[in-house]
């Protein structure tokens, strides 16, 4: 499948503020147990730069980063939702929360991944 002949798939937060969009080859997502993805419940969709574009809210999100803050994890500032970050273990891709587009993630194959032991697990999902 061609770049250009796949579909944008649109999203956001709960209360309509944050607006996205995102294209990808195959609904294949990560689940970590890391502190920050399992408190927030991430079903995590990694997509390079030109694969994401944010259509509104900008200035509605707040940004929260910490350990190395090397992620930066963005959350909308009137609802709370974390819809997509900047990852620690692709700092030139967009971590989109699935669970955050319109069509939810119900659909994708889902990976596990051992965040809490991060250092010895990262090169499983790069």
């Amino acid at each position: 499948m061609t770049r250009s002949s796949r579909t944008w798939h649109a999203g956001g937060c709960h209360c309509g503020a944050v607006r996205f969009r995102v294209q990808f080859d195959k609904p294949i997502a990560i689940a970590c147990n890391c502190s920050i993805c399992a408190k927030k419940g991430m079903v995590n969709l990694i997509v390079p730069f030109e694969d994401f574009e944010l259509l509104q809210g900008d200035a509605d999100l707040g940004v929260y980063r910490f350990n190395t803050e090397t992620a930066v994890h963005r959350f909308c500032k009137i609802c709370g939702i974390h819809p997509f970050s900047r990852p620690r273990s692709h700092p030139d891709a967009y971590d989109v929360n699935a669970r955050c587009l319109d069509e939810g993630a119900d659909h994708f194959e889902i990976t596990i991944f051992d965040g809490q032991n991060w250092e010895a697990s990262v090169d499983a999902i790069r």
